[in-house]
């Protein structure tokens, strides 16, 4: 075979990828974990605009907050101040993405109708099991200057984009969870005991409405003994008035059954080791809701709160939509996101999740089994970038 010639060998695609940070680490969180996808195993240059660099520190500890331009992991970090900005045609990107249907600079949407030719312009949308994603996933849309912007889904059917996953991670989530000797470090590191490692471990990741207080009321007095962890800063009062002391990192405190430790924040493939590592997880937003899945471990999603109670019928469609649920952990999830209808019994509620955890944690393999059936987000989206250039 032939060499390429220089003529024949194309620059890799360029691509920029615009976040605001609405949900402090689930926005950034998505984006980040795509940004380096993108790059590592499509070989696309990235160029992500975040507008919130401590929020992306907290999740990436390589991040400098008072850099304008970093590289980090291959990829082009910029600093996203405000919608000001002159940008020529040279500066735009073959791939332009706007997740959630953030404002992209005026300045920079001009350059692109002066682009030859003209970048695929797209609006990666939030998370929803909702029926009426499949109906809008890959829509066109006329903008001015003759442009065009397509909506792309993420989801949990073949008839959207699908759920971010990266190459490789459920042989190292299989082969991280049949290791105990590297479970009992990963936690010991914590200040996990080796009792505590016998408990039923549960991670905690929630916004501040949910009800901890009760949970952990109940937990105390559970019949068997419970171990929480709680990264700082998460349900910080209640954790705090559990502890007795301040909920830093390191802080813990025994009281009855339950055993509260508060963790650092860590980063993000440290964060997917902890959710492997528990036999239960509550996670919250989108980007922790989606690792949760890929851990096929029993979960409880508290979802992002938006006015009139709107995140209900997300929360509810996405019950209906998977297959790894209980009547239990139906019940236990609408109580906890305040959907329940009636006052909950956390102590009878809990009872009956506890029971089915085993079960849970047998079809949540089964639902696993289902999205992989549907591919990875960044493939996706690079096979749909090529079908309309």
């Amino acid at each position: 075979m032939q060499p390429k010639s220089l003529s024949d060998q194309r620059p890799p695609t360029s691509l920029a990828l615009f976040c605001k940070v609405v949900d402090n680490y689930g926005d950034i969180g998505i984006c980040w974990r795509l940004a380096r996808q993108l790059e590592q195993e499509h070989g696309i240059a990235v160029t992500l605009w975040v507008d919130d660099l401590p929020s992306f520190r907290r999740i990436c500890p390589e991040v400098g907050v008072d850099q304008e331009l970093q590289l980090i992991s291959g990829v082009t970090v910029r600093h996203w101040r405000d919608q000001q900005g002159v940008f020529s045609a040279q500066d735009v990107a073959d791939i332009v993405i706007e997740f959630f249907a953030c404002d992209i600079p005026p300045g920079y949407i001009q350059a692109m109708s002066e682009r030859s030719p003209r970048p695929v312009w797209l609006n990666l949308e939030g998370l929803s099991a909702e029926e009426w994603v499949e109906g809008c996933h890959a829509l066109s849309s006329p903008q001015p200057q003759s442009l065009t912007k397509y909506f792309f889904f993420p989801g949990f059917t073949s008839r959207t984009g699908g759920l971010p996953l990266e190459s490789g991670l459920l042989q190292q989530r299989r082969a991280f969870q049949q290791d105990a000797a590297a479970i009992s470090a990963f936690l010991g590191q914590f200040g996990v005991t080796p009792a505590e490692m016998a408990s039923l471990k549960i991670s905690l990741f929630c916004y501040p409405q949910a009800p901890v207080a009760e949970l952990f009321a109940t937990w105390q007095d559970s019949g068997r003994t419970i171990t929480c962890l709680v990264p700082e800063g998460v349900a910080a009062d209640t954790v705090q008035a559990f502890l007795g002391q301040a909920a830093t990192a390191g802080a813990s405190a025994t009281r009855g059954a339950l055993t509260v430790r508060v963790l650092p924040f860590v980063p993000q493939p440290d964060y997917d080791k902890l959710l492997w590592a528990c036999d239960l997880n509550f996670v919250r937003g989108e980007d922790s809701f989606v690792r949760a899945q890929w851990a096929a471990k029993p979960f409880i999603w508290h979802i992002y709160p938006q006015d009139k109670d709107l995140h209900h019928v997300k929360l509810n469609a996405f019950l209906q939509a998977t297959s790894a649920k209980t009547a239990s952990l139906i019940a236990f999830a609408l109580g906890w996101n305040g959907a329940a209808g009636e006052a909950v019994d956390w102590n009878v509620a809990w009872r009956r999740l506890e029971a089915e955890l085993l079960e849970i944690a047998r079809l949540s393999t089964n639902w696993e089994s289902q999205l992989l059936a549907n591919g990875d987000l960044a493939a996706n989206l690079c096979k749909f970038v090529e079908t309309v250039k």
